[in-house]
């Protein structure tokens, strides 16, 4: 990713800054250009922090409250001074805005910046439609497709009818619901390593509602998500592709599916 879009902003135009999460950074950076790309459009100005690194979640789910606390200082100091946060990930984001709080309430120097960064921090798809309000897209994507909410972004970040409204401005998108939509996929970041017979019994049913939906890809706002039911499918012989929803609102699907080029 890109340093940071240094251009000082119009009168009057907000600064976001771009959270671009590990698992983008790492294994799908054309996720964190889509995410600029549909910010700009929408008339904001973006900025990738230099100094932001991994939002903390395996530490703290891990129990390592000591190292958790410490990445949250340093994403918080990194990103303060930005009229929103934005994450194209609702489990990154659930983590800054419900999770930070909660670690740093008895630090009395750390605890208000750690709420005060929660209430700016949106997930990319809810800051679209809630904040930014954009109308219109100029995407087309022609494809029956199912959306899969992930568990963070679906109940800590409340992102749902979000997705689904910008999906259906792309020209072309046939959306077909899975009839278990909201199950989780079995990844659930270190549980996946730590169940992993759970886990694969999870994502086993999972690709079977998205064979039972009749989509030939299948879209999600968080990679983990995506890169555990993309390795399924491949494992199973499915034809079904597996994209990130911000690459194809931002009519960037030129690039093989996740898990095509494994």
């Amino acid at each position: 990713m890109p340093s940071a879009v240094q251009a000082k902003p119009p009168g009057g135009q907000k600064r976001v800054a771009l959270f671009v999460t590990c698992l983008v950074d790492l294994f799908r950076p054309s996720v964190g250009f889509a995410a600029v790309k549909l910010l700009e459009q929408a008339g904001f100005t973006v900025e990738v922090p230099e100094a932001q690194t991994c939002c903390g979640q395996p530490a703290y789910n891990s129990g390592d409250r000591a190292d958790a606390q410490a990445i949250a200082r340093n994403t918080i100091a990194a990103f303060e001074g930005y009229d929103y946060i934005v994450a194209p990930s609702g489990s990154c984001g659930g983590m800054l805005r419900c999770h930070y709080p909660e670690l740093l309430a008895e630090d009395p120097q750390w605890a208000p910046r750690a709420s005060a960064l929660a209430a700016r921090c949106y997930e990319l798809t809810q800051f679209l439609v809630d904040i930014a309000q954009l109308d219109a897209l100029d995407a087309t994507f022609p494809s029956r497709v199912a959306y899969h909410d992930s568990c963070s972004s679906l109940r800590e970040m409340n992102v749902k009818a979000q997705p689904r409204a910008l999906l259906g401005k792309v020209k072309g998108v046939q959306i077909s619901e899975l009839a278990e939509t909201e199950a989780c996929c079995g990844f659930g970041g270190t549980f996946c390593v730590k169940f992993p017979d759970i886990s694969n019994s999870m994502v086993e049913r999972k690709t079977a509602d998205i064979a039972a939906s009749g989509a030939d890809t299948v879209l999600a706002g968080d990679l983990g998500c995506l890169m555990n039911i993309a390795g399924k499918l491949k494992r199973e012989g499915s034809n079904v592709k597996v994209r990130h929803v911000a690459e194809v609102l931002a009519g960037m699907t030129d690039d093989a599916a996740i898990g095509d080029a494994e």
